[in-house]
């Protein structure tokens, strides 16, 4: 584990800005690894910055004097992928004039980073299989072995559990791959290193462009931190120099940022919380409709139970009560639309409630146990279900001091959805 001097030496060198834990374990395993011939997966969400760690590890091993090259796999065409990672012999295809040097070979005792190596072609796979087991590659169109000697660092922003499962990926290739996995975290997750980043950005850009640097709005800086950034720290640098470049007035309102932001609705962008384990989170209208409606039928529950044990103890009876229909048509429209979804009751179709209200002198005698099951299904004539959802977001905000993100956690919600919310009832 590297001191803090060390890790900041790390970051001066390869222009690394932040603070963050995650950040810093991903460098720290870099160095580490890095006197080691293992083979390493770096992977992350595209912009993030993965291309550091190879050149980290590069750098900080014994073959920081020989070639280092960097290969997107996914720019290169399918039809030339081979020719351009293992060479080919003159005459192996249309265009073949002369014999050619892959990569493999060009980089003979220094490191390859393969970008994206998700995107490989099945066929090319098989060939770099051969290559970090055993050395080995053939050329295109010859049939004679080669040997190479070098480092392989792999990244790709893919699911690749999931790439292995429907067939897209080796998973012999994969494991081989990932030896060493450095995951680099997403910008959004952490915290005050997008600010410290948008300040570096912004100096960069005032030397560049010959102009004072920009700074932020108290209400800016918030909206920067909480922004999702889905493009990461590339989308962040974009961003600062597009504001640096445009904006004649220095300091960045709130409303500025906004209009730089490719959703102008920003509550569509703002970050996902993240579920522990066992919570639900919940990303649509539709799901927070069915939680007031569980909820409600659990409170109805306890009121039943509570009714029982009252008149248990007092040894009271309920008279008959007349009851009369109710509309719940929103309730029937909602389950008609959404029928089939897991773990949702039936609503009633001929749901009733007391004409008269129940109380001590009409509470006599109990007809049947229908009507306490009636009470269960209780309904509230003119209820409204967008009530019922503004109240509740009311209270989960004042008992939070109007702090969204511990708002939705209670409501088990995505704060994107409570920010939705919060401005469809007009919340703010």
């Amino acid at each position: 584990m590297m001191n803090n001097s060390e890790m900041q030496s790390v970051k001066n060198k390869f222009g690394i800005v932040g603070v963050d834990p995650a950040l810093n374990r991903s460098i720290d395993v870099a160095v580490q690894v890095a006197s080691t011939d293992l083979s390493v997966l770096v992977t992350g969400e595209s912009g993030v910055g993965k291309e550091r760690i190879p050149q980290i590890i590069h750098q900080y091993s014994a073959r920081k004097h020989n070639k280092y090259i960097a290969v997107n796999c996914g720019a290169i065409p399918e039809g030339t992928i081979d020719s351009e990672l293992f060479g080919h012999v003159k005459g192996s295809f249309t265009g073949a004039t002369s014999d050619r040097k892959g990569y493999f070979e060009e980089a003979n005792g220094g490191t390859i980073f393969l970008d994206e190596v998700g995107e490989l072609p099945l066929s090319t796979q098989v060939r770099l299989l051969r290559v970090l087991e055993a050395g080995e590659y053939m050329k295109v169109g010859s049939s004679e072995v080669y040997k190479t000697n070098v480092r392989v660092v792999a990244a790709t922003n893919m699911d690749m559990p999931r790439a292995i499962s429907e067939g897209r990926f080796r998973e012999d290739l994969y494991y081989r791959l990932n030896t060493v996995p450095i995951t680099v975290p997403p910008l959004r997750q952490r915290g005050d290193d997008i600010y410290l980043l948008f300040r570096k950005f912004a100096t960069d850009f005032a030397e560049k462009y010959k102009m004072p640097a920009v700074s932020l709005s108290a209400e800016a800086r918030m909206l920067l931190l909480h922004y999702s950034w889905p493009g990461n720290v590339r989308q962040l640098k974009n961003v600062t120099e597009q504001i640096s470049v445009l904006e004649t007035d220095r300091e960045i309102s709130k409303e500025t940022l906004l209009s730089y932001l490719p959703d102008q609705a920003v509550g569509a962008n703002l970050p996902m919380v993240t579920p522990s384990a066992g919570d639900k989170s919940f990303n649509s209208e539709r799901e927070i409709l069915y939680q007031v409606l569980f909820d409600m039928k659990k409170d109805m529950n306890d009121l039943k139970k509570l009714v029982n044990d009252i008149m248990r103890n007092a040894g009271m009876h309920v008279d008959d009560i007349q009851m009369k229909p109710v509309d719940v048509h929103t309730y029937r429209d909602i389950h008609q639309s959404y029928e089939g979804m897991q773990g949702v009751d039936n609503f009633p179709t001929d749901t009733t409630v007391p004409s008269t209200p129940v109380t001590s002198s009409s509470v006599t005698k109990i007809k049947s146990q229908r009507d306490i099951q009636d009470m269960e299904e209780y309904v509230e004539e003119n209820f409204s279900l967008e009530d019922a959802e503004k109240d509740m977001i009311k209270k989960a905000l004042e008992k939070h001091n109007n702090k969204r993100k511990y708002a939705a956690q209670d409501l088990k919600i995505s704060e994107r959805t409570l920010y939705r919310k919060i401005k469809q009832y007009g919340l703010e």
